[in-house]
């Protein structure tokens, strides 16, 4: 999974990937090299008193020592830089993916998930491929260079390499088989940590409400624990490594120094020999060490691959087919066939056998009891979800054969929960049309009732958001969420239920300013209060999901028996009058 993510996103980088290897490559043989040369100094300088070529090799050693730091700050320099490169490419990877997502796929891969996904999964991979580029190169050329360079030192020595390089791949194997299924295990403890925050701070007043604020400490403790925990089992795994290669390390220069000693006693080995010796050993011990540090990073890091691929190759239910037609013609015209739907893994369907027209220049509403599908109802015309049987025409096109891009442009959609985005009221309001200008905007906001606030506002449209929405009431976010439709003034206006935090005053007020505005645009209202939708032109009431009665408002108080309730319930017995 790590190979297949890195190669995805290291292609456009591939020739600066090939330099850095190299210069790490050259700068770990230029390192090789020392220790020989300072056995040289030994064997033919300091032993022979000869200071001539003391100068001339030291020289060598000191200009391939500075050659050596500025070829590391150049690997460096460019490893840093495709490593952050990459990691930008897997969040925009990951980014662009989760815009397609449908709530099906959102369902599966949760918000917080995905959170995590594309910050510290993303970071974890960016870390290891900084640290592949430069270590994962050394460490192989080091050991193995150091292997050869310590053979041709004193090959009767070199033998003491079968007993110390083989325990240094035992304890690094050990270390990847019990941590990596750790690292997969805290990458999900880090998810449901997320998402218990996340509840935390967006319900922090229905926890002070219901006064469980103790409750979900101990839940937020309790997810905690678990991840330190978690994390401590894997610390110590590795507290236990790094003791271990250093012993390996000090057995093994004993063992040099013990039998290197006798053997430059009998005279079979140069002292120069021996300390070079002596330092290759090191050497393969050091890379031995990297090797570690990498094995730190790579259960992690291909932990942390699997679950960014996950979401990368997961291909949206919903998606825009390969050839869409193009409607002729754009009127905003809506036709339910026989459409049914009900949501994966459920018993029963949510709707059942719809069939209705809404034309354009008509208002046609949809009201009926909690659960009756309205809502769900009104998300297959914008392909949210896609219909179980049946099918969903907008401008006499089916929405499965529609580009989603141009379906979606020729919609304007209120939703029940209103929200805005941190910025500005000019920023939100633009989002449907970039390039509107202040007097659009300004009418927009006329026809939504907000005019009036937004210009008590000494700052007016440039007026700062909070995310969500947090520094305005309620009414107010629905009014600027209407607004903010209203202003590509589209052929198609969906309202889900955004009246409800409206007063009777500004409710009316809006629908009549709606209704001389939208005479070219079919709009479709889903409602709970009778006053929203007295004026519609067609009145759809909905019952378990099915159409039981449709007409005007006079109409059905006086045909629909489940109509006249709400009625009732609502206005009282008088207003069946």
């Amino acid at each position: 999974m790590l190979t297949a993510l890195l190669r995805r996103v290291l292609r456009p980088y591939r020739s600066l990937v090939v330099l850095v290897v190299v210069l790490v490559a050259l700068q770990a043989g230029a390192s090789l090299y020392l220790p020989n040369l300072n056995a040289d100094i030994i064997n033919y300088g300091v032993i022979k008193g000869n200071m001539h070529y003391i100068y001339i090799t030291g020289a060598w050693m000191l200009l391939i020592t500075i050659g050596i730091g500025v070829v590391a700050i150049t690997a460096v320099y460019f490893a840093s830089k495709v490593s952050m490169a990459a990691g930008a490419d897997m969040r925009e990877l990951v980014f662009k993916q989760a815009q397609n997502f449908s709530a099906h796929e959102m369902n599966e891969i949760s918000t917080p998930s995905l959170i995590t996904r594309n910050t510290n999964d993303i970071q974890q991979v960016q870390l290891f491929l900084q640290m592949a580029l430069t270590l994962m190169v050394m460490a192989p050329v080091m050991s193995l260079g150091g292997v050869f360079m310590a053979i041709r030192e004193g090959a009767r020595l070199s033998l003491l390499l079968l007993v110390s390089v083989p325990a240094m791949a035992i304890v690094i194997t050990l270390v990847l088989v019990l941590v990596v299924p750790l690292f997969r295990s805290m990458q999900v403890k880090i998810d449901k940590i997320n998402q218990v925050l996340r509840e935390q701070i967006t319900g922090i007043r229905v926890i002070r409400a219901f006064v469980k604020t103790k409750y979900e400490e101990e839940r937020f403790a309790a997810a905690n624990s678990d991840l330190t925990n978690t994390a401590l089992r894997v610390n110590r795994i590795f507290s236990l490594t790094l003791p271990s290669l250093i012993v390996i390390l000090n057995l093994s220069s004993v063992a040099v120094i013990w039998f290197g000693g006798k053997m430059v006693s009998e005279g079979s080995l140069p002292i120069g020999n021996l300390t070079a010796f002596l330092t290759y050993i090191l050497q393969i011990l050091m890379a031995g060490m990297l090797a570690v540090m990498m094995a730190v990073l790579v259960p992690r890091a291909v932990a942390s691959a699997e679950r960014i691929l996950e979401v990368v190759n997961k291909d949206p239910i919903i998606k825009s087919p390969r050839n869409p037609e193009i409607p002729s013609k754009l009127d905003g015209a809506v036709r339910f066939e026989g459409v049914s739907f009900g949501y994966p893994g459920s018993e029963l369907p949510v709707l059942c056998d719809l069939s209705f027209s809404v034309v354009p220049g008509a208002t046609t509403a949809i009201i009926g009891g909690t659960g009756s599908g309205k809502t769900t109802l009104l998300n297959l015309i914008p392909r949210f979800f896609d219909a179980t049987s049946g099918t969903v025409l907008v401008n006499g096109v089916d929405v499965k054969e529609q580009s989603l891009d141009m379906l979606w442009s020729e919609i304007g959609l209120i939703p029940q929960n209103a929200y805005l985005f941190s910025g500005t009221v000019k920023s939100n309001l633009s989002l449907g049309k970039p390039d509107a200008s202040d007097e659009e905007l300004w009418r927009a906001l006329e026809i939504a009732q907000a005019k009036d606030f937004v210009e008590a506002y000494p700052e007016g449209l440039y007026t700062k958001i909070d995310q969500g929405g947090t520094n305005v009431s309620g009414g107010q976010r629905q009014r600027l969420s209407i607004a903010r439709a209203l202003v590509r003034m589209p052929k198609l206006l969906l309202f889900d239920d955004c009246f409800s935090a409206l007063d009777a005053t500004t409710d009316a007020n809006l629908r009549k300013a709606l209704k001389s505005e939208t005479q070219n645009s079919a709009v479709i209202i889903v409602a709970q209060r009778v006053n929203t939708i007295i004026d519609a032109s067609k009145i759809l009431v909905l019952d378990e999901g099915r159409v039981i009665a449709s007409g005007i408002h006079d109409e059905l108080k006086r045909t629909c028996q489940q109509y006249r309730e709400i009625v009732i319930s609502q206005l009282g017995e008088e207003a069946l009058a």
